[in-house]
């Protein structure tokens, strides 16, 4: 099968699937997540770079000045999310994927220039910043692709791949920010740039050259869905759940060394040498979420997950109380890997609300086969819009602490009570809407959608 265009694609032909179909799935997906693991690399890089600014470089900015700047990539990249999703439906999974790999030289190439220029204003910063947000905007585009190249069955595991490899880029770049920091010391931010410009390059290339664009009527089909799943209540249910959970990992990714520096004078060096591991362990609890959301329920795995990133929670307020880092990374360690299993365990919640639903229709008397079908649809509309949502919960984050930290003095105890308040919220809405009585079919209706894809 030629690269570029596939004239007919059908993953749940078994038949060929097993002749060679899946061998051009999985190729997809590996360039997939190349791409986008390189994107959510450029999306965070300010919360890399801005460990580097001091006076020292000629960026003395003020600690609510840098909280900023990792705010505004945050909140592009989320607004980004949906018209991605669409944009490879339009222009083919290859195509747009080159595309948003290249474009990402633009904004990497802008800061290696104006962080080597000491004197440089905010408002250049912010500008550039921004455009890092259009990495943000890869994982809506990637997850859309691939779930047309995989079949309903294999979906789950490709999909999780592809979001845990990308969320991956967030320690990456950190990591590259401690070997600078350790091996070239903290006044050389523009070498972090330097080593993403010639992996853009390739990642567009190799994009170019081995992945596929889809037949536009197989991408498509869920493209009137948006509409119909914006009409839904389990969308706006699931998508604040997913703003308490993915949020609170790309907030606190994006926040966490200006956290460290902040409260605890921590140098770039200690805040560097800290700040990847949150990502790291977050990335790698995230399939793990959806595992045991896979044997225990997406709504109970997720209801255990608020209890205890409120717990983890009350350890930060009590670690500010005594000034403790080792406690305050201990809770903070606990939260990354709670919102990995969040990130999970929430997304398992879409097809069984959506089956839930379609069971309840079936029961009504309508046909089987069309509402299973219309699940399906509604399930991976919202998937962008939940990603888009949730994405937003990391600007909330980074808000809350630079209103917390802005003025002199000023701790991280106010912001520590508005997420413990949050996620008391999601615990309840968690118990009340999907934990109840009434809810209980989502779990029988699973088994249905499952034995009838299976036979």
């Amino acid at each position: 099968m030629r690269t570029r265009d596939l004239e007919r694609w059908d993953p749940e032909d078994d038949l060929a699937w097993r002749r060679g179909d899946s061998r051009v799935a999985w190729r997809n997906l590996a360039l997939s997540v190349l791409s986008e693991h390189i994107g959510f690399s450029v999306w965070s890089l300010w919360s890399v770079l801005v460990l580097f600014m001091s006076p020292a470089i000629g960026l003395g900015f003020t600690p609510s000045q840098k909280f900023l700047l990792v705010v505004v990539p945050t909140l592009v990249g989320a607004a980004l999310r949906l018209p991605y999703s669409w944009a490879v439906t339009r222009f083919g999974g290859r195509t747009w994927t080159v595309f948003a790999s290249a474009v990402l030289l633009v904004p990497a190439l802008a800061a290696f220039v104006f962080v080597q220029r000491p004197g440089t204003p905010l408002w250049v910063f912010l500008l550039i910043g921004a455009a890092t947000g259009l990495g943000g905007g890869n994982f809506a585009s990637s997850m859309t692709n691939i779930t047309a190249f995989f079949p309903q069955r294999y979906q789950g595991r490709a999909l999780g791949l592809n979001a845990g490899g990308g969320n991956l880029g967030v320690a990456a770049v950190q990591l590259i920010g401690l070997l600078v920091i350790s091996t070239a010391g903290a006044g050389h931010p523009a070498y972090v740039i330097a080593v993403y410009l010639p992996l853009i390059v390739l990642a567009s290339l190799l994009a170019a050259l081995g992945m596929d664009n889809l037949p536009k009527s197989r991408v498509r089909a869920d493209r009137g869905a948006q509409g119909e799943a914006l009409r839904a209540a389990d969308t706006w249910w699931i998508s604040l759940l997913y703003v308490g959970t993915f949020g609170s990992f790309i907030g606190y990714g994006f926040a966490f060394g200006l956290v460290l520096q902040t409260q605890f004078g921590s140098t770039p060096l200690q805040a560097a040498g800290l700040t990847f591991l949150g990502p790291l362990l977050g990335s790698f609890a995230r399939p793990f979420g959806g595992w045991l959301a896979d044997r225990r329920g997406g709504a109970r795995v997720t209801c255990w997950t608020f209890a205890a990133m409120a717990g983890g929670t009350l350890v930060l307020l009590a670690a500010s109380a005594r000034h403790s880092l080792g406690l305050f990374l201990g809770g903070f360690a606990v939260l990354f890997v709670l919102s990995g299993i969040g990130n999970g365990s929430t997304y398992k919640l879409i097809p069984a609300a959506f089956a839930a639903r379609a069971e309840r229709a079936v029961l009504e008397g309508r046909p089987a086969a069309a509402e299973f079908a219309r699940a399906r649809r509604l399930s991976g509309a919202v998937i962008g819009i939940a990603g888009a949502i949730g994405a937003l919960g990391g600007v909330a984050v980074n808000l809350v602490f630079r209103a917390s930290y802005g003025h002199p003095g000023g701790g991280g105890e106010g912001a520590f009570w508005s997420f413990l308040g949050f996620y008391a919220l999601c615990l309840l809405i968690t118990r009340a809407v999907y934990l109840r009585p009434a809810g209980q079919p989502a779990l029988a209706a699973r088994r249905v959608e499952r034995d009838r894809v299976r036979g």
